[in-house]
C-alpha cells in the first residue's frame, strides 16, 4: 500500500499528541513527531512496518480486538487511562513521578474511509493525561484518607461509634439474608472514673488506648472493633456461635486485667465488664442484639464486675 497522506506529516507534527495511521495488517503508514520523540522509531525507520514488530511489548490480543472492531463497526473507539493506564510504555518526562513509571494516556481509534466508504486504516491518537492522571490519583487517595479520618476514633484508633454501628447494622442484614450467625460483645471499663480521679485524664487516656490496642491484637481481622462511647467498647464477631463467644470474651476479660498498663513509671490495675450475646433464626435485629448485649453487659456490672455474662444464662424464659 503506497503512502496516501503526503502533506499529513507537515500537519500532525505539529500537533501534541501522538498520531499513527496503521492498516488492517498493522503496517505503519504515519508516524507523527510525538510519536518519534516518545519512541526510539523515527518516521523513516518505522513506516512500512508491522507495528507489533516495533513495539513486541504492545497489549497485542486487545489492540487487535479494537482496530477489529473499527474495521467492523465503521465507528470511532475510545479508551482512558481509567481504563487502561497506558498502550505505550512511553517516559513521561516529569521530575516528579508522582508514583508514576509511565506515561499515562488516552487512546482514540479513529476510522479512515476510501472513496468506496470502506475502511481502508485507522489513525491512532495518544494524549498524555500523565498531569490529570497523577492529580486524581492524589484526590481520590485524599477522598479515602478523609473518609477513613471520618471513621476512625482519634484517641483509641480503632472505629468511631458512627462507623461502627453502620458496619453492625449491614453485618445484620447480611446475618438475616444468608442465615448465618454474628455475636456481639459489648464491655465497660470497670470504675474509669477512679482512674481518672486518680491518674488524672492523660492517665485514662492511656487506659483507653492499651485497651483498644489489647483488642486489635486479640480479635481476628474479621471481626470489627468500635469505640462505642467514653470507656465502653463493642465488637462484633461474624459466623461466630455463642460457645466460641464465651470463650472469646474470656480471653478478652484476661486480656484487659492480667496486665497493669505502665503509665509514667506507675502501674494502672484496670479490668472490664463483658456483656456477649448472638443471633439466632428468630431474633437477626441490630437494636434487639444491642440491647441484650447491654443487659447482659450491666449484670456483670451489678454482679461484681471483671466478669463475662452471656445474655441467654439471664434471659427470660418464653
Amino acid at each position: 500500500m503506497t503512502n496516501k497522506f503526503p502533506y499529513a506529516d507537515d500537519v500532525v507534527d505539529c500537533i501534541d499528541n501522538g498520531v499513527f495511521v496503521i492498516d488492517k495488517s498493522f503496517k505503519i503508514h504515519l508516524w507523527n513527531d510525538f510519536m518519534s520523540i516518545h519512541s526510539r522509531f523515527s518516521a523513516e525507520q518505522i513506516i512500512g512496518l508491522n507495528l507489533f514488530e516495533c513495539f513486541p511489548e504492545l497489549p497485542k490480543k486487545w489492540f487487535e480486538r479494537k482496530v477489529k472492531s473499527i474495521y467492523l463497526l465503521k465507528n470511532q473507539s475510545y479508551t482512558s487511562w481509567e481504563q487502561r493506564p497506558y498502550i505505550f510504555k512511553f517516559s513521561h518526562g516529569r521530575s516528579v513521578t508522582g508514583g508514576v513509571e509511565h506515561m499515562y494516556q488516552n487512546c482514540c481509534f479513529t476510522p479512515i474511509f476510501d472513496l468506496d466508504n470502506n475502511v481502508e486504516c485507522v489513525c491512532v491518537t495518544i494524549k498524555n493525561v500523565t498531569d490529570l492522571a497523577i492529580k486524581a490519583k492524589q484526590l481520590k487517595d485524599a477522598v479515602t484518607q478523609l473518609e477513613y479520618i471520618s471513621s476512625i476514633d482519634g484517641l483509641t484508633q480503632i472505629f468511631n461509634r458512627t462507623h461502627w454501628e453502620q458496619r453492625f447494622k449491614t453485618e445484620v442484614e447480611r446475618v438475616k439474608r444468608y442465615k448465618n450467625k454474628v455475636s456481639l460483645i459489648m464491655f465497660d471499663m470497670d470504675n474509669f472514673k477512679k482512674i481518672n480521679d486518680k491518674y488524672g485524664h492523660l492517665g485514662g487516656d492511656e487506659v483507653l488506648r492499651k485497651t483498644a490496642e489489647r483488642c486489635v491484637n486479640l480479635f481476628r481481622s474479621v471481626d470489627v472493633i468500635g469505640r462505642y462511647g467514653g470507656e465502653e467498647f463493642c465488637v462484633f464477631l461474624p459466623e461466630t456461635n455463642i460457645e466460641n463467644t464465651r470463650n472469646v470474651a474470656e480471653k478478652l476479660r484476661h486480656a484487659i486485667a492480667d496486665t497493669p498498663v505502665h503509665y509514667e513509671s506507675k502501674e494502672i490495675f484496670i479490668s472490664a465488664s463483658i456483656g456477649f450475646t448472638c443471633s439466632n433464626k428468630e431474633k437477626n435485629n441490630y437494636e434487639a442484639l444491642l440491647k441484650e448485649a447491654d443487659e447482659a453487659l450491666y449484670t456483670a456490672k451489678k454482679n461484681g464486675r471483671n466478669q463475662c455474662v452471656n445474655f441467654l444464662d439471664i434471659a427470660p424464659e418464653d
